[in-house]
């Protein structure tokens, strides 16, 4: 299966906020570990040194042999097979940036949830707000963009939420700005996404903080499973 967008490289050199992302879910990350739609292995390198026992699907046959070649000194297991099909339990099941990429999103957190251990962490990470869909999201295969609410409705039963919040207001207004400006842009340049993380993504730190993550252009989700 072949992914259908081209930004992951470009992505790739957002490391200011994976590292500010990594922060925000550091505790949650234990045991054993499935990272669902690692990429290029792009955030796996933030956690890798946490445990060994490390699983990373991928659908998409030429981003898992890249992940493959990366990791190939490591003891990870690598996998294409979608969640409901993987055979283990974890203890820590992770979609960054994923779960907007997949039509039955609902059903996906019931199965990963039903691959989580006793006491394990289902960590979400999504892009919100669907008056922000564009082009961009279009292209690369994003069914919609959330808002928080559609986590805070989710009930199962035996779980408790450990983290649900806005992530980057300064990006907000910078995607917003971008969508106005540059309506037929697909995908953002270099310079965009260096001009982002290395300059904005840090006062958003802040101002994150300072609004009580209250507002921002993603959402974090973490559930645990009692």
């Amino acid at each position: 299966m072949k992914y259908p967008g081209a930004e992951l490289d470009n992505f790739d050199k957002a490391t200011i906020w994976r590292k500010y992302i990594f922060l925000q879910i550091r505790k949650f990350i234990k045991g054993s570990v499935l990272e669902v739609g690692a990429g290029i292995g792009s955030f796996t390198n933030n956690y890798k040194h946490l445990t060994n026992d490390i699983t990373l699907s991928e659908i998409d046959d030429n981003n898992l042999s890249i992940i493959e070649e990366k990791y190939k000194d490591t003891k990870f297991n690598f996998t294409n097979k979608e969640t409901k099909n993987l055979n283990n339990n974890f203890d820590t099941i992770m979609y960054l940036n994923v779960l907007e990429h997949i039509k039955d999103d609902m059903e996906e957190i019931k199965q990963a949830f039903n691959k989580l251990n006793k006491n394990g962490n289902l960590i979400i990470l999504v892009p919100a707000h669907n008056e922000l869909y564009s082009k961009f999201d279009k292209e690369i295969g994003h069914h919609r963009r959330y808002k928080i609410d559609f986590f805070s409705k989710i009930n199962i039963l035996e779980s408790k939420v450990l983290k649900l919040q806005y992530l980057d207001s300064a990006g907000y207004f910078l995607y917003y700005l971008n969508r106005i400006f540059f309506k037929e842009e697909i995908y953002p340049s270099k310079l965009k996404i260096f001009i982002w993380d290395k300059i904005f993504t840090p006062v958003t730190f802040l101002i994150d903080w300072l609004l009580l993550y209250k507002f921002g252009k993603n959402v974090l989700y973490v559930l645990k499973k009692l």
